[in-house]
């Protein structure tokens, strides 16, 4: 772990070199640790003054991390290395998944990281803590991406994908098919890309039927990879609205519909003002029922009742002949309006003009 934060090491300053320094055993000086460890003694005591010495560590980093001290945090990280050999065996389990965390964090924003650097780090994290090699995995490949290196992302979710450390738990399944949900959000990416270029094309050109070919290569990988998960309950709006696009353009609408049906419907997701939103824009595109367009919106009014597709929700009731409560038929507030609602201003102009509506103002 010596390779951590080599490239990040600068000159100690004349600042720093007015407070009392510790050699950290990796040729390194840090700065304030002094006051934290110097009733350490030898002895019976050197079980104690370890956990002393790693907990002082650990708050110097944290301090630092809040602070946006890179470099100050880096040279602490050296010290608290030491935490793997603890003879507590439970602070031995869970130091990797503390000592990437933080590792990442420093790596991430110190102003002399680099791609290498945290590929390195990664790699090591991965062979020391393979509790958390999945987790690590996937973190990794999402600064990989971050840094669009999208074949480097890639194979790194497929060598995790793989990947399996004892009998395999209800958590690495969800990490697993989380990890190839974002395998199919890389290729929903590449698929994007050839859509683009096959409308570009013209449908006689030879090269048209190579690329939509290929298209529909990389939608079919893309489809495997995300279906496992969004059917797994919790929130996945990226991974369903990719889906849903690719099942549109390809004419499948009612395997689109059924995708967000269960999701906006289904009693095992939790609440989320988006998969109602997403539903009433397909059946939009699909021109369906007023009334059932009515009814997507009435249950997102229930969720989120200042969201601005509530313009549109109270123009279908009004052409439905139904009033808001608290409404006149006018759109303004009545009378009694005011008890019951509370003014929410929509900054965007509507039909050319600012509207004020009233509503039920809920946290969501």
């Amino acid at each position: 772990m010596s390779d951590f934060s080599e490239e990040l090491i600068r000159p100690t300053t004349e600042d720093e070199q007015e407070e009392p320094h510790v050699p950290s055993g990796t040729g390194m000086c840090l700065p304030w640790l002094q006051k934290h460890i110097e009733t350490i003694a030898t002895g019976g005591k050197q079980e104690k003054d370890f956990a002393q010495t790693t907990s002082a560590c650990l708050s110097l980093i944290q301090e630092a991390l809040l602070k946006h001290q890179w470099q100050r945090a880096a040279e602490y990280m050296h010290s608290y290395f030491q935490i793997l050999e603890d003879s507590d065996s439970n602070k031995r389990q869970i130091a990797p998944e503390i000592i990437w965390r933080l590792g990442s964090e420093i790596l991430y924003y110190h102003p002399k990281s680099n791609v290498e650097t945290f590929n390195t780090f990664a790699d090591r994290m991965k062979n020391i803590g393979v509790m958390n090699y999945l987790k690590i995995s996937l973190q990794h490949a999402l600064y990989l991406l971050h840094h669009g290196m999208l074949e480097d992302a890639n194979r790194n979710l497929s060598q995790a994908e793989t990947w399996r450390y004892g009998e395999k738990s209800s958590s690495q399944e969800v990490l697993i098919n989380l990890i190839q949900a974002y395998k199919g959000l890389l290729q929903y990416y590449i698929w994007s890309k050839k859509k683009m270029e096959l409308s570009q094309l013209d449908e006689d050109d030879y090269a048209y039927n190579t690329a939509s070919q290929n298209m529909l290569n990389h939608s079919w990988k893309t489809s495997i990879n995300l279906c496992a998960l969004i059917q797994i309950p919790g929130v996945w709006d990226p991974f369903v609205k990719s889906y849903v696009e690719m099942l549109e353009f390809y004419g499948d609408q009612d395997g689109a519909r059924e995708v967000l049906t269960n999701y906006a419907y289904d009693e095992k997701f939790p609440s989320n003002p988006n998969a109602h939103i997403y539903l009433y824009n397909f059946l939009k595109r699909e021109k369906a029922p007023r009334e059932k367009l009515i009814s997507v919106l009435k249950i997102l009014y229930q969720i989120v009742p200042s969201h601005k597709l509530m313009l549109e929700f109270h123009r279908l009731l009004r052409k439905s002949g139904v009033i808001l409560p608290g409404f006149k038929k006018s759109g303004t507030p009545g009378k009694t309006g005011g008890q019951a609602f509370t003014s929410a201003t929509f900054g965007q102009k509507v039909i050319g003009r600012k509207i004020k509506l009233w509503l039920v103002r809920k946290l969501w």
